[in-house]
C-alpha cells in the first residue's frame, strides 16, 4: 500500500506492539508504545514534503451514547413548594378581595341613600313642603315612614308606606347588601322589616316640634314631618343613615337616634347607627349628597342585653350633642 508519492502508507491496526515513525523519509524508530487491542483503527498517510500537514483519519468503532433522559414530573418536595407559594398569595390576596367586595356593597349602600333622600324631597313637593312623617301616630305603632301594618304583632308591608310612589318603577325600599334582614328577622320577627337596613331621623326631621328656653322639645305633631324651610344647615342635618339595634340581638331598627333625647336633653339615648361596612356607615345628609361615617362614640343605657360596641353600632362626630340631627 502506497502513499502521497510512492511513500508506504503506515497503518496501525490493534493488536501491533509499537508504532514506527518516519520523519523526512527516514526510517528511525523513536518511540514504541503498547497499544490496546480494543483501540479504534487508525490510519495516518505521510505527505512527502515536510511542508504540508499530514492528514488523520479516525474511524470510531464504538457504540453511540444513549440519549439522555429528561424528568417530566415533580418530586414531593417541589410540590409542597408550589402550594406553599400558592396559600401565600391567596393569604396575601383575599383581604384585599374582601376589602373590594365590602367597598362595592357600600357604594350600593349610598345609592340606596340617595333613593330615599330624593324620594323624601318629591314627597315634601307634593305635600306644601313638609317631610315624610317617620311614625305617624306612634302610640298606636301602625305606621312607619318605609309601610305600614293592620295589627301591632305583624310585620310592616313596605308596599303601603307614604314614600312608596317616589321610589322609581321598583316601588320599594332597597336592601342594603350587608345587612343580614333575612337571618335577623328569622330570630326577632321582622321587628322593624321592611326599612332597607336604613333609619330616619325621626326626632327632628320625622315629626314637628315645639323648642322652650331650657332646651327641650315638645312633639306637637307626629302626622307629618318639618318643613323644609325649618333645616338651616341641611348640608350638617341627617335624614337617613344605615341603622340597626342593639336589644336582644341585632335587629332592624327605622330611625337614626340622637345623642340625646329631644325631650330630655340631660339623657342620653340608645344609639342605632350601624357602622357595617368595615367600621364605616353611610350617611345622608338634607342637601341631598351622602357619605360615609366612622364611628367616635358608643354608648349603652343597660336597658337592652345586647352590647352596642361588639356590634359596631355608635355614632359619628366629634362634639357631644345633637348638632347633627337637629334643625339649627
Amino acid at each position: 500500500m502506497h502513499g502521497i508519492r510512492g511513500y508506504p502508507a503506515l497503518t496501525i491496526s490493534p493488536g501491533r506492539p509499537r508504532i514506527g515513525n518516519h520523519r523526512g523519509g527516514m526510517g528511525k524508530h523513536r518511540a514504541e508504545r503498547a497499544v490496546p487491542d480494543d483501540l479504534p483503527q487508525l490510519k495516518i498517510v505521510h505527505s512527502a514534503s515536510p511542508a504540508v500537514r499530514l492528514p488523520v483519519t479516525i474511524t470510531s468503532t464504538s457504540p453511540p451514547h444513549p440519549p439522555t433522559c429528561r424528568r417530566s414530573a415533580l418530586t414531593l418536595l417541589e410540590m409542597l413548594v408550589v402550594m406553599g407559594m400558592i396559600v401565600l398569595l391567596a393569604s396575601m390576596l383575599l383581604p384585599s378581595l374582601s376589602a373590594a367586595r365590602e367597598q362595592a356593597k357600600s357604594v350600593v349602600c349610598r345609592s340606596n341613600l340617595n333613593q330615599l333622600i330624593v324620594a323624601n324631597g318629591y314627597y315634601a313637593e307634593d305635600n306644601d313642603g313638609v317631610y315624610c312623617p317617620g311614625a305617624e301616630s306612634m302610640h298606636k305603632n301602625l305606621h312607619r315612614w318605609h309601610g305600614q301594618r293592620d295589627n301591632p304583632a305583624e310585620a310592616f308591608d313596605s308596599t303601603r308606606g307614604p314614600l312608596v310612589p317616589y321610589l322609581g318603577a321598583e316601588g320599594r325600599i332597597r336592601q342594603c347588601p350587608t345587612f343580614p334582614a333575612e337571618e335577623i328577622a328569622a330570630e326577632s320577627g321582622g321587628f322593624e322589616r321592611g326599612n332597607g337596613g336604613y333609619g330616619y331621623n325621626n326626632a327632628f326631621i320625622g315629626v314637628q316640634l315645639k323648642e322652650y328656653p331650657s332646651g327641650e322639645y315638645e312633639v306637637i305633631n307626629d302626622r307629618a314631618g318639618a318643613l323644609v324651610g325649618w333645616v338651616v344647615r341641611p348640608a350638617e342635618t341627617i335624614m337617613f343613615a344605615e341603622t340597626a339595634f342593639a336589644g336582644t340581638q341585632l335587629i332592624e331598627y327605622s330611625f337614626v337616634e340622637p345623642r340625646y333625647h329631644p325631650s330630655y336633653p340631660d339623657y342620653r339615648a340608645d344609639p342605632s347607627i350601624h357602622f357595617r361596612h368595615n367600621g364605616l356607615a353611610g350617611v345622608g345628609w338634607c342637601d341631598g349628597h351622602v357619605d360615609a361615617q366612622r364611628r367616635t362614640l358608643t354608648f349603652s343605657s343597660g336597658i337592652y342585653m345586647a352590647d352596642p360596641d361588639r356590634l359596631n353600632i355608635g355614632w359619628f362626630g366629634q362634639t357631644d350633642d345633637n348638632s347633627l340631627f337637629d334643625l339649627k
